[in-house]
């Protein structure tokens, strides 16, 4: 079984930032989407890194278009996601040159395959800490391990909108930095 350091932070950061938020219905960094579409989506994409790897079944909704009402609380959505993407990973060892993932271009090294993974968990984590008012979940650590991924594999998903363009860089907090170049304006609030 492998270690994914990476990926345990960002789920830690997921699970911190669900635990903060108050109100689902509340408007998000992401788009037109409420915290409760960010929960929605956020599992759908862990569940999908699974399905992926392990050749199982994706979720049983549809990620990009979530529907906002929730079934239960926020962690029976989020917990057995968590648990499929970490099982799945577990089973990958460092050295594999290809994993599949259902990011472009589908097939990459594990140490990217994961960080992608990871990224897409902590990018969401962020979301919903910035959608309750509550102070980011990513550790600098974090950040600053993240944004060598999103270099990597960021700017062919901008064509099909799934990040907007890059904001001016700014030195300083590695958290602002990774979500700048993510399209995220730091700053922003509900």
């Amino acid at each position: 079984m492998t270690n994914w350091p990476i990926l345990a932070q960002s789920h830690d950061a997921l699970r911190a930032a669900v635990a903060a938020v108050t109100d689902w219905d509340a408007p998000t960094p992401c788009s037109d989407w409420t915290a409760a579409q960010v929960l929605q989506h956020a599992a759908g994409d862990q569940i999908g890194f699974a399905a992926f790897l392990t050749g199982g079944p994706g979720p049983s909704f549809d990620p990009f278009s979530p529907s906002g009402t929730l079934d239960g609380t926020p962690g029976d959505l989020l917990e057995p996601a968590l648990k499929l993407a970490a099982e799945a990973w577990a089973g990958v060892a460092t050295s594999y040159e290809k994993v599949r993932v259902p990011v472009p271009p589908n097939d990459m090294p594990a140490g990217l395959g994961v960080g992608a993974c990871a990224l897409d968990a902590a990018v969401h984590a962020w979301d919903l800490a910035k959608s309750a008012g509550a102070p980011t979940p990513l550790p600098t650590t974090l950040a600053r391990d993240l944004l060598p991924v999103a270099q990597q594999i960021v700017e062919p998903l901008r064509a099909f909108g799934a990040y907007a363009t890059a904001l001016p860089a700014t030195s300083g907090d590695e958290v602002a930095s990774l979500m700048r170049y993510l399209g995220r304006d730091p700053h922003w609030t509900p």
